[in-house]
């Protein structure tokens, strides 16, 4: 990936170019010290003079109203705030008309900024105050009074915080009163720019220590940059937060959204004062010092996906290489590429106007339909369908061009939304709420509905990452989400019983992938690399979690590796300085999960013989219960020495009915209440009784045996048998009360409990019990 430069053959203005803003993906505004405002428009080439600004009053910066606010008032949407060396900002509107002039600083009012939602505007200057303002103009607040100038500002994701330099240091201030500011020494030298990215949440700095910085909200560094010739005196997010800009004397850098310099240009430009992007991130401008302005275009971007390579080699153009047969297909578009996504055999591109969906077995004739707004700013892909988000709405559409649903989550933004936020699967769209960071919104793909009640999963700490499953059936969909403490958690998507809360299988995890056809994840923890090879294993048997991970030393990663793709047995890992690095994972464990989902058991034991793993034995363990398929379990728990469950596999083949079967495989798996539950639906009293006695479970026994006033005597008798192996009195209260006006009879109660079984096995020979679960244990 690198920038295409373009410069004007003479300079439009006559001095230095202070700041440059777009209103729209090819119409740019530009300010200078010659006091002109000129327009220019990149479809035609031309520049046009939009207003000639009094002589006394030399602007400094301009920042446009955020389009994206759902204003009724189209004039208010299409209006700039222009700061100026006289102390005042104006506003003034696309066609030159000064609307307003306010006094707002004591010197040079140095920036301003409207937050998200237009609702208000932010100045700093070099009297060292930050002021808040209406939209109108109205002064609402000094948010705080330093004693040096201020060079910058930007808002948080949320409007709720600001950041400013101080010196050397940054500054977060959140607006709520007496909420806690945080402050650190970010740079070695005065801090000139910052910049606070609405979709990775991340910060950059840049200061006359001639260094670049990425931050994290917290103020943890994640990159620092080696010093420059120069000064940086601009740096700027791309608007969905993959890209960045870095502009200093005769210098334009594009980097990651990780730090590493994807690309360096020296064009003959001076200080670049200022950089801005368009809407759609594929270009961006900058304010030059000689009076020039510098227009860069993102190319050469490139995708990968099996044996197939796909290159942006011009603002209109891709080449296809297929690396098999070293076959070229040059694909050529109307308008310019903003987005572009391959995977699962397909390549969706969208420009301007339109989708284009090719599949990679025929380049030639792609389906293609027009898009709402035209500006997509995420593409999301997964086997059947693939997910748009354009403008503020989502759509769910085929490969087939068929809008299937436009799921909607009331008041959020969903312009901010990147690939950590939202996932998709065949039969699911979660989506993290950036309001409500605890919070996981799960719909229905086909339909666009949330689950069951509506209500989205909760998680009690702010979660940073989200991820869904691709194989298998809908109803065991599992979501995989690492929170703030970098603890990774696993989680049914259709929540039932006990299985709604989420369970922790991993610590200290960096990033994540999901495998693209099959349910096994990777991630990096710690200074691992780490394979689970079948996570369900945690609602199954959580003793065998740690016998179905593949673990190896991820050194070599170096610090703040991202996993890029998981895609067969191919794990593709980039490295913080931007180089890419492959390992490969067990295929075993994907084949054998094949076998699972097509019902072909023998063939799956025959697999694990044939491999003689621990992890694939126990993978297999755990596959068996979770589809009750006991007569697998039990050879699969054999082979990895697990005697205990072996035993307890064989006494439930003796138990009578299916229901009390059922229920000791949900027990098996650790799903006590679901057991209970099965066995209470099923009437069977005595057998409900008997596993919370077997559990030491006292109080629920009595509990049922009272309600269902039977079997109370037996919950006493089995209470002192316990009690009088430990050689302890009884102090419970209740059982006392009970005590007292009940005889214990161990004959009465041997002769209860067998007509209690004999009234089962009558029940089954009248075939009142499927044999489903004793065929599969027999």
């Amino acid at each position: 990936m690198r920038l295409k430069l373009s410069l004007p053959k003479e300079a439009k203005h006559k001095q230095l170019v202070s700041c440059v803003g777009w209103t729209s993906a090819d119409e740019l505004y530009s300010c200078s010290d010659d006091h002109q405002i000129l327009k220019w428009n990149l479809l035609n080439g031309e520049t046009t003079l939009v207003v000639k600004l009094p002589d006394d009053t030399y602007p400094i910066n301009l920042h446009w109203f955020p389009k994206n606010t759902g204003s009724k008032k189209q004039a208010q949407s299409e209006i700039f705030v222009l700061t100026s060396s006289d102390g005042k900002f104006h506003l003034i509107s696309k066609f030159g008309r000064v609307e307003k002039s306010v006094e707002a600083h004591s010197g040079a009012v140095i920036t301003g900024r409207w937050n998200y939602d237009g609702t208000a505007l932010l100045t700093v200057g070099e009297d060292g105050f930050i002021k808040m303002w209406s939209k109108s103009g109205m002064l609402r607040s000094t948010v705080a009074q330093t004693g040096s100038p201020v060079y910058s500002v930007a808002w948080a994701p949320d409007s709720e915080q600001i950041l400013y330099p101080l010196g050397k240091q940054l500054v977060i201030k959140p607006l709520q009163p007496n909420s806690k500011v945080t402050q650190w020494k970010a740079h070695d030298g005065v801090i000139l720019n910052v910049d606070w990215n609405s979709v990775n949440d991340r910060i950059l700095s840049a200061g006359e220590d001639c260094k670049y910085k990425v931050w994290d909200s917290y103020g943890l560094l994640l990159y620092s940059s080696a010093p420059h010739e120069y000064p940086i005196t601009a740096v700027s997010w791309a608007p969905d937060g993959e890209l960045f800009a870095v502009g200093s004397f005769h210098t334009l850098r594009l980097c990651d959204k990780t730090g590493w310099s994807y690309s360096l240009e020296k064009p003959n430009t001076g200080s670049v004062f200022n950089i801005a992007w368009s809407v759609d991130g594929t270009q961006m401008a900058g304010a030059c010092g000689n009076g020039q302005v510098i227009f860069a275009h993102v190319v050469e971007q490139h995708w990968e996906w099996k044996n197939f390579e796909v290159t942006l080699v011009k603002r209109r153009a891709m080449q296809v290489r297929n690396v098999v047969n070293d076959a070229v297909d040059l694909l050529e578009f109307r308008d310019r590429v903003i987005k572009a996504s391959l995977n699962y055999g397909h390549l969706v591109v969208s420009t301007s106007l339109q989708c284009y969906i090719f599949s990679t077995k025929n380049w030639n004739t792609p389906l293609i339909f027009d898009l709402k707004e035209g500006t997509v700013t995420l593409i999301l892909q997964c086997e059947r369908h693939f997910l748009l988000v354009d403008g503020g709405s989502l759509f769910l559409f085929s490969y087939e061009g068929r809008l299937i649903s436009s799921p909607r989550v009331p008041g959020m933004r969903i312009d901010n939304l990147n690939v950590q936020t939202v996932s998709l699967s065949n039969d699911t769209i979660a989506i993290k709420d950036k309001g409500d960071e605890k919070l996981i919104y799960l719909f229905d793909a086909l339909s666009g509905k949330p689950f069951g009640d509506g209500k989205p999963l909760t998680h009690k700490m702010d979660i940073l990452q989200i991820a869904l499953d691709q194989s298998g059936h809908a109803n065991g969909r599992k979501i995989a989400f690492v929170d703030k403490n970098r603890d990774l958690y696993i989680s049914p998507v259709k929540r039932i019983g006990k299985e709604q809360r989420p369970i922790k299988i991993g610590t200290m995890v960096h990033t994540l992938a999901w495998n693209d056809v099959s349910n096994v994840l990777c991630g990096l923890q710690d200074n691992r690399f780490t394979v689970w090879y079948y996570p369900n294993v945690a609602y199954v048997d959580l003793n065998l979690l740690a016998k179905t991970l593949y673990e190896k030393d991820g050194s070599e990663y170096s610090k703040t590796p991202q996993i890029v793709s998981f895609v067969g047995n191919r794990v593709t890992i980039r490295r913080s300085d931007g180089s890419l690095m492959h390992t490969n994972v067990s295929p075993y464990p994907a084949i054998l999960q094949n076998y699972i989902l097509s019902s072909k058991w023998d063939d799956a034991v025959r697999l694990c013989r044939f491999v003689k793993e621990e992890s694939l034995w126990s993978c297999l363990a755990a596959m068996a219960v979770a589809s009750k398929e006991m007569a697998t379990a039990e050879v699969a728990y054999a082979a990895i020495g697990e005697i205990d469950k072996v035993k307890y596999i064989n006494s439930i083949k003796d138990l009578p009915s299916n229901e009390s079967r059922l229920a000791h495989i949900q027990l098996l798996s650790g799903n006590f209440q679901e057991a209970e539950a099965s066995l209470l639906q099923a009437g069977l009293m005595y057998q409900a009784i008997q596993l919370n006695i077997d559990s030491f479970n006292w109080e629920r026994a009595l509990d049922l045996a009272v309600k269902h006033k039977t079997h109370v005597d037996t919950v006493l008798a089995y209470r002192q048998k316990y009690l009088d192996n430990f050689r302890r009195k009884e102090t419970n209260k209740r059982f006392l009360q009970y005590a007292e006006g009940i005889n214990v009879d161990w004959e009465k109660i041997k002769a209860k409990i067998e007509m209690e079984l004999v009234k089962e096995r009558e029940r089954v020979t009248m075939g009142s019990s499927g044999p489903s679960v004793r065929s599969s244990i027999s």
